[in-house]
């Protein structure tokens, strides 16, 4: 990694201070104090971390020159010094360079998750019944807000899809490398040979968009309402209170009947299709940025697979990254899940950075 520039470093605490200037001076707009206080918010981590670099070296070149001191004592102890800060300053530098990273401004979003039952009949359903379910404990665990929108069940069990909402802190950050095929290897329990089947569902998380990034114009919308079907109680079936909605510029259309308000289903139904107007115009963005890239989920075939979860060996891995952890149990329980979770965030970092120094 190239070290980062002093004059960089000079500059970033520079911004911190001329902002932190401007707040304090009293003659600012409420507005014009609110967008410093978010830039401040953003540069103070920054500062920071530039701040502890700055320090790092300068320690490291006073002990450098007292290395160079005639007295064996003073010698001795500065260069034990020395290693230390040696030790310490590769460590900082990254830091600061992974703060110096673009960052994804849907980072700190919460997300829509959608889970689909892929190849492998009832088995690829109650296993999408299973990562639904992971997911839930995990967001439980990180203390985030877990809504499930949407929900079609199979007749054994799991289901064919479901959509939920995950609303907190760096909820998107967390969950986007999440996206894709996964794959599970197991004996189901309707087989009385004990064959191992293997099985897929697909999981997709999108950053949850907000009224203000996508404008829905009610003219390119054609809304149908009917009576819903399946469980729900007594008033589901009696009333048209199903919802479907179909976006005619881009042909996406959004089912929703699991509430008894048609109201409710509306709405719900128009925060799902906002979501994935949004990422629309993220993917042809970043086509236009970096060209044509894969799609997230990819067909749903057993071949196509980010990570494998084999029962029979009770490991799970991530091709991706080619890391094997054998807690299968703890990470489909929740917990286990932020291992991989911030494998995969330490890899995208490490080859982020490893595309600046070959920049």
């Amino acid at each position: 990694m190239k070290p980062i520039s002093s004059d960089i470093i000079a500059s970033i605490e520079a911004k911190k201070h001329d902002l932190a200037a401007a707040m304090a001076s009293g003659d600012v707009a409420p507005d014009e104090f609110v967008r410093l206080s978010k830039e401040y918010a953003q540069v103070e981590p920054v500062a920071a971390a530039a701040r502890e670099v700055r320090r790092l070296r300068a320690e490291r070149d006073s002990l450098t020159e007292m290395t160079r001191d005639a007295d064996a004592d003073m010698r001795a102890m500065a260069e034990e010094e020395l290693a230390a800060i040696e030790r310490q300053l590769p460590e900082a530098e990254r830091a600061l360079a992974l703060q110096l990273l673009p960052k994804d401004a849907a980072d700190e979003r919460a997300a829509m998750l959608e889970v689909r039952a892929g190849t492998g009949g009832d088995e690829a359903a109650l296993f999408a019944g299973d990562l639904l379910r992971m997911y839930q404990r995990f967001a439980e665990e990180q203390g985030w807000r877990f809504e499930l929108i949407s929900a079609s069940a199979s007749d054994v069990g799991g289901y064919k899809e479901a959509v939920a909402s995950i609303a907190g802190s760096g909820v998107f950050a967390r969950l986007k490398f999440e996206s894709g095929v996964h794959r599970v290897q197991r004996v189901p329990a309707t087989e009385s040979g004990g064959r191992i089947h293997t099985s897929a569902a697909t999981v997709a998380v999108l950053p949850e968009a907000e009224e203000v990034d996508v404008q829905i114009d009610d003219k390119d919308l054609r809304i149908d309402v009917y009576r819903s079907s399946g469980p729900g109680g007594q008033s589901v079936n009696t009333t048209d209170s199903a919802v479907r909605i179909t976006h005619l510029p881009t042909g996406l259309v959004v089912i929703q009947q699991d509430e008894k308000s048609q109201h409710k289903n509306k709405a719900k139904a128009l925060k799902v299709l906002r979501t994935r107007l949004f990422e629309l115009e993220r993917e042809r963005l970043a086509n236009e940025r970096a060209g044509a890239r894969r799609s997230m989920v990819g067909s749903g075939d057993r071949s196509e697979r980010i990570r494998t979860y084999n029962f029979p060996q009770g490991r799970v891995t991530d091709h991706r990254i080619n890391l094997t952890l054998h807690k299968l149990d703890e990470i489909l329980a929740g917990p286990g899940l932020a291992e991989l979770t911030e494998a995969l965030i330490a890899e995208d970092e490490a080859a982020r950075l490893a595309s600046l120094d070959e920049a």
